[in-house]
């Protein structure tokens, strides 16, 4: 059974069925451009950036994404304004895109 990847600079990144990273440590600003072209953002902006970083940092400290609602008060952006900039959401398009494991639960 072959394991769904991504290629990014020539390097094979392995994804899992749901096109989430599968080793966080893999991750890099490329990858993360890559994932937006996929989901239809074509370019990412500072805000973007706030967001994946946030989620970055809490998954480094936590090895697990935040609740939404951190998400929303530590960046500063209303749920609304997430979903416009990550159009599939904050749990599959923002935390796919900052190369975290795929959220279970809430997110």
């Amino acid at each position: 059974f072959l394991m769904p990847s991504i290629v990014v600079n020539e390097k094979e990144i392995e994804v899992d069925e749901d096109g989430f990273i599968v080793d966080p440590d893999e991750w890099n600003e490329d990858v993360a451009r890559t994932f937006a072209v996929a989901e239809g953002i074509s370019e990412l902006t500072e805000d973007h950036w706030k967001v994946i970083r946030y989620l970055r940092d809490y998954f480094s400290k936590f090895q697990m994404a935040p609740m939404i609602r951190n998400l929303c008060k530590e960046t500063g952006f209303s749920l609304k304004y997430i979903y416009e900039i990550f159009p599939s959401g904050p749990a599959k398009g923002a935390c796919k895109l900052a190369g975290l494991s795929k959220p279970t639960g809430c997110v």
